[in-house]
Order: C-alpha cells, then sequence, then structure tokens
C-alpha cells in the first residue's frame, strides 16, 4: 500500500501525520495554504492559522504575492538599496556627454542641440525637429553650453534628485525626470525662434523641482525653503538673457503635474493614475510637436 506524504508506518499508533521537515516530530496542525503539516517549531503565525516557512518565503505570508511585502516608497515604488542610483547615473551621463563635447568639438552639440528647423553650417545642411530629428528634445537634455553650466546643473539636480528619488523609486523617478525634460523642450520647440539652439538639463530638473514642492506641501513640512527656492529660479531663469525660460517653465509644470498625481494617486488606483498621468503628459508633448512641425513644414 502506497503511504500518504509526510506520514511513516507507526503513524497508525497516534493518528497524527509528522512535520514534512522534522519527520520525527509529529503534529496536528497543518499549513492554510498548501496543507503540509508543521511542527511547532516550524509553523509561522498568519492572518488565519499557521503556514509552512516555504509558503511564508515564497509569498507573503497573506497569500499574496512574493512582492506583497517589500518596503515601498512614498509614491509606491520599491525601496531599493542605493535610494539615490538613478540620479547618480543621469549626473554620470551628463558628464561623459560634457566629455564628448569637449573632445568632439561643435559639431557633436549641433548634431543633438534642441533646433527647430534651420541650416547648420557645421553640419552643411538643414536640420531640427521640424525636418523628422525627434530625438533632438532627448539629447539636447544631456548636453551643455561650459562648465559652470554643467555644474550648476549638476549641483541642482544632485541636491533636489536624491530625496525626490527616494520618495518616488527608481521607475517613477526616471519617469518623472525624462518627461519634465521632454515638456521643457517641446515649450521652448513651441515658442523659440526655428533657428533658436538650446541644450541643458535644466528642464528636466525644474521638473524634479515641481515635484520636491508637491513632495514637502504633502508632507506638511515647512514650504518657506521651497518658496525661496522658487523666487530664484525665477529671477535666473527671467533675469539671463541666456536662458531659455519656455524650457523652465515647460519642465517646471510638466514635473509638478506628474509629481501630484505621484504622491497623490489612491492606493487602490495608484499605478493606473500614476502611469496614466505620464501617458498623458507624453500625449501633450507629441501633440504640440506635431503642431510645431505641421507650422514649420
Amino acid at each position: 500500500m502506497d503511504q500518504a506524504p509526510g506520514s511513516r508506518p507507526d503513524d497508525a499508533r497516534s493518528g497524527l501525520p509528522v512535520c514534512y521537515r522534522h519527520t520525527d516530530r509529529e503534529t496536528g496542525v497543518r499549513c492554510t495554504r498548501c496543507e503540509r503539516p508543521v511542527c511547532p517549531e516550524c509553523m509561522v503565525s498568519a492572518s488565519v492559522g499557521f503556514q509552512c516557512p516555504e509558503c511564508v518565503r515564497n509569498g507573503s505570508g497573506t497569500g499574496h504575492a512574493p512582492t506583497a511585502n517589500r518596503p515601498r516608497t512614498l509614491a509606491g515604488g520599491t525601496v531599493a538599496a542605493d535610494p539615490h542610483l538613478v540620479t547618480k547615473v543621469l549626473m554620470g551621463l551628463c558628464l561623459a556627454v560634457f566629455v564628448v563635447q569637449l573632445a568632439v568639438g561643435d559639431r557633436f552639440t549641433d548634431r543633438f542641440s534642441l533646433l527647430g528647423l534651420a541650416y547648420v553650417p557645421e553640419l552643411g545642411s538643414v536640420e531640427g525637429v521640424a525636418e523628422g530629428q525627434w530625438y533632438r528634445l532627448l539629447t539636447s537634455m544631456f548636453l551643455h553650453l561650459d562648465y559652470f553650466h554643467i555644474f550648476s546643473n549638476l549641483l541642482s539636480l544632485w541636491f533636489v534628485g536624491r530625496y525626490v528619488e527616494e520618495a518616488l523609486g527608481r521607475t517613477r523617478y526616471l519617469a518623472l525626470y525624462l518627461l519634465s525634460g521632454l515638456a521643457g523642450g517641446a515649450l521652448a520647440y513651441l515658442v523659440d525662434a526655428p533657428n533658436q539652439p538650446s541644450l541643458g538639463a535644466s528642464g528636466a530638473i525644474l521638473g524634479v523641482f515641481g515635484a520636491l514642492a508637491v513632495l514637502v506641501r504633502r508632507q506638511r513640512y515647512d514650504m518657506r525653503p521651497i518658496v525661496a527656492m522658487l523666487v530664484i529660479m525665477a529671477i535666473i531663469t527671467f533675469g539671463w538673457s541666456n536662458v531659455s525660460w519656455e524650457a523652465h517653465v515647460g519642465g517646471l509644470v510638466g514635473g509638478a503635474v506628474i509629481g501630484f498625481a505621484m504622491v497623490h494617486a489612491p492606493r487602490d488606483r495608484r499605478a493606473l493614475v500614476q502611469y496614466g498621468t505620464c501617458a498623458l503628459v507624453l500625449a501633450v508633448i507629441v501633440v504640440v510637436t506635431l503642431l510645431r512641425t505641421a507650422q514649420l513644414s
């Protein structure tokens, strides 16, 4: 006769099964998930009954997926071992691209900066987003004019980015950064003269700052430092002649909208609201770019 799993030939004396991990111990308790017998040493208390170590390790101890009990950020992202990794990578990319700019020269910068539509002598051709070079909206976010430009941007990114990344999580933070930069680029493309090039990470960084303002407000922290920084940003944006206010405003507004969705999304529909808002912002960027392209074509 076949023996039932987790039983011994002498079980008939007591009628009790033995623990599946300790075959010398009889027990009357079974795992509420897999129904394997478990002894007092192996049983793990659950919301209803007890569970075996394997079910707890492979699940959450409550019947949910293994990821259910992972620590989450304020916005629902997974807490990472290095909560500032994306900020560091973005800073590294900007530095790497700047080194290439110094090595290659204006030809590289002219190829990837944001430009509506113009003849570029360095390249010997008509260039711009209106020519189908949509990649310029993205690549221009990683270019910089000089040492002061990149130093100030990276310092700002490190100052605000690490806090926002820690609050949102890596994926949501990266989406915020890229979409804010694209929103700033789209507004600059729409408003600037077609032959006016622009470049820099400031639009994306202003978007991160917008999300930080929403975050600070959500957590009821002191808003005075944020207001002071906004005033400084406004002075820089509208007081310096070589600053693209369009990129700053577009990035700030885009970041604030996405940041609001990230930290205020209801828990039961969090992912839908957060990524739905990101998709909506991206759709607006695409529409604005299409309209401007049709105007210039």
